[in-house]
């Protein structure tokens, strides 16, 4: 009786050719890089893992990058409790990263173009990749521009930075933010009226993306609701918010307030002593503790949250696949927003210790 035939299997050597002739280099060079021994170039390192991927390679895949893979985050200075959340946002999303992987945090003044730019163009470490929350200015954008041109990938995350072909924008569709605050103020004013249009800081994109989505949300939809031609930018202060109010509300037939964002003590102050708190619609940002305090008492009726945690994982994800420590694109879209009102906002801290 015969012996049981034995299933022939591929010789190793053919499927190592096969990813030489993808990865245009020497089949030893494939054994090389697989088998992780010898010398190899990262350049060829990586043209040899890609191919073995795309060939379906039945093992696991080594590394394809050694050492410390360097990001900067750079953050404006801000006491504003989204970016206290951002940063807690960031501290949680750290922890869970590969150890090679190194994020630097930086906080930086919000207008000091010199400072920014510095930060930008000088780090003090072979860095690969960057993400950058800041105002949209022409030094800024010079600054970024070359970063790229220099290899690095670059991300903006919060609020975007006009035509320097960052890599991706990670953030909220301020945009749309603004068209849904103009669609409740629409739907929840019940007389005609004017609108004020409180700016937070007019030299950041994200601002003037809510502002201007807003407007065209109430033009296009609500013709019994008026803006004023322009808004009055508060530098996020109480106290500009405040006296903005109070000079609406003193030249009579203010029926909504949207601000894009703080100084929301200096809007609640002026509605109140004007005995306006409970006539005027009012839409804010970002869900925090005092806003639940204004929607509980019935001053404030819709805040919408642009969501820290989801905007620091897309921006990390989108670094890390650019950098081939994450194989699978993340989706190039904008993070969700959510919106907030008396019947969804919970009672446990939103701004952790």
């Amino acid at each position: 009786m015969a012996p049981p035939a034995v299933p022939r299997r591929r010789k190793r050597t053919a499927r190592f050719i096969e990813i030489a002739e993808l990865a245009g280099v020497s089949a030893s060079t494939v054994d090389r890089v697989l088998n992780e021994r010898g010398s190899v170039s990262a350049a060829a390192r990586e043209r040899v893992v890609a191919a073995a991927r795309e060939l379906a390679l039945p093992r696991l895949l080594p590394e394809t990058r050694h050492g410390l893979i360097h990001v900067d985050v750079l953050l404006p200075e801000s006491d504003a409790p989204f970016f206290k959340r951002l940063n807690q946002a960031l501290q949680r999303a750290t922890q869970m990263l590969d150890r090679r992987v190194v994020v630097h945090r930086t906080s930086l003044p919000a207008a000091d173009d010199n400072r920014i730019t510095a930060a930008i163009a000088q780090p003090r470490y072979r860095r690969a990749g960057l993400i950058v929350t800041t105002h949209d200015t022409a030094q800024v954008r010079d600054a970024l521009r070359a970063a790229i041109e220099h290899g690095e990938a670059v991300v903006t995350m919060v609020t975007d930075v006009s035509d320097i072909g960052r890599l991706e924008y990670a953030g909220i569709d301020n945009l749309r933010a603004g068209r849904t605050a103009g669609y409740y103020i629409g739907r929840l004013s019940t007389r005609p009226g004017r609108v004020l249009l409180l700016g937070g800081r007019m030299d950041y994109r994200a601002h003037v993306d809510r502002i201007g989505g807003c407007r065209a949300q109430l033009t296009e939809r609500f013709s019994h609701m008026t803006c004023q031609q322009d808004p009055i930018e508060t530098q996020d202060e109480d106290d500009r918010c405040y006296q903005a109010v109070a000079t609406a509300l003193k030249q009579g037939g203010l029926s909504a307030i949207y601000n894009s964002g703080y100084g929301s003590t200096g809007v609640e102050a002026a509605l109140r002593k004007f005995g306006a708190a409970h006539e005027v619609v009012w839409v804010g940002h970002e869900m925090l503790d005092l806003h639940r305090d204004y929607i509980d008492a019935g001053i404030m009726d819709i805040v919408i949250d642009q969501d820290p945690d989801g905007q620091v994982i897309a921006a990390l994800q989108r670094i890390l696949h650019a950098c081939g420590v994450v194989d699978t694109a993340p989706r190039a879209e904008p993070v969700e927003f959510r919106v907030y009102c008396s019947a969804n906002v919970r009672h446990s801290p939103y701004l952790g210790e």
